[in-house]
């Protein structure tokens, strides 16, 4: 069952040459990272903003609390956009 293991571990078995190009960039990979944080920001805020919309239907005196919880979820985004100008 090992014996494909064995003979490239041993060097039976040429390997790919290595003057390949990387299937994903640096850029790439940081527009993905910003893209699901972005995403999960978005998702979390969709039952926040329900929750914040509830309470200030109830009572008007947590205003900025709702604001602040709505708000909070958007520091995901700032930061991992922080993250990638500081890593380019």
């Amino acid at each position: 069952m090992f014996e494909i293991v064995d003979a490239v571990a041993n060097g039976a078995v040429p390997l790919e040459q290595h003057n390949s190009v990387p299937a994903l960039t640096d850029l790439g990979a940081a527009a993905i990272a910003v893209g699901l944080a972005a995403f999960g920001a978005g998702y979390a805020e969709r039952g926040i903003g329900a929750a914040a919309v509830g309470a200030l239907a109830e009572d008007s005196m947590s205003v900025g609390i709702a604001l602040l919880m709505t708000v909070l979820p958007e520091t995901l985004v700032i930061l991992a956009l922080l993250v990638v100008f500081l890593s380019l």
